[in-house]
């Protein structure tokens, strides 16, 4: 047992800045395309909380198109959840720990003090278990108690390797093209009741949808 703990703990240190200098190394030789720029922007010059919600799939892809926007993303309490954690602060991004079956609600609610303090968040739809492409409630959650502006982000690449998980993540390969789609932003009442949090979320969910749908079948692909 000691043995193991001891080879986390150097794994635990040695990877994510390993992965963020694998990251650093592909994205210079990727290019990176972005779309619906005109929604990133309404979102940032709202005055608002800007709360970017994307899929699970393309996280890595994602936190580094991102990274000059300081915000606070939600990650998994679990061990592995440790790893993309310490990586995405290497990358700038503060992180609350939770998900839905550990820690969700405290995680949740301290996202919600860092959005009310005009902290931009980013939560990851699907969540850190899935079911893949399903948006659960916490963005919706998020924007409405933070009057938050929810910003729906999808990326795609024509090459890549997927990590053989739960939501197959993607990793562009070098001299690759990444393309970045932003959505049409929403806004939640704040006086949202549990019907209202649902129909949100469902409109929520088709919209990334779309734009996934839209995004892979630019690259001549049905989806990852």
């Amino acid at each position: 047992m000691k043995d193991h703990g001891f080879i986390y703990e150097l794994s635990i240190r040695a990877a994510p800045w390993l992965l963020y200098w694998l990251l650093r190394l592909l994205f210079v030789t990727c290019r990176v395309k972005s779309h619906g720029e005109e929604h990133l922007t309404a979102a940032v010059a709202s005055g608002r909380p800007v709360v970017g919600s994307l899929w699970h799939y393309s996280l890595a892809m994602v936190i580094y198109r991102m990274r000059r926007y300081s915000c606070v993303a939600m990650v998994s309490a679990s061990r592995d959840g440790e790893y993309i954690a310490r990586l995405l602060r290497r990358l700038g991004v503060e992180t609350v720990r939770g998900s839905r079956h550990r820690g969700g609600v405290a995680a949740l609610k301290e996202l919600i003090r860092h959005a009310l303090a005009g902290r931009n968040c980013a939560i990851v739809a699907d969540g850190s278990q899935g079911p893949a492409l399903r948006a659960q409630p916490g963005s919706v959650l998020l924007a409405a108690h933070s009057q938050g502006i929810i910003l729906p982000i999808v990326c795609a690449a024509n090459r890549y390797w997927t990590i053989k998980s739960w939501d197959r993540t993607v990793v562009p390969k070098p001299f690759s093209r990444v393309e970045v789609y932003f959505g049409e932003t929403m806004t939640v009442p704040a006086n949202a009741d549990g019907a209202a949090v649902e129909s949100q979320r469902l409109v929520l969910e088709e919209r990334l949808l779309e734009l996934y749908r839209r995004a892979w079948h630019e690259q001549g692909k049905e989806g990852h």
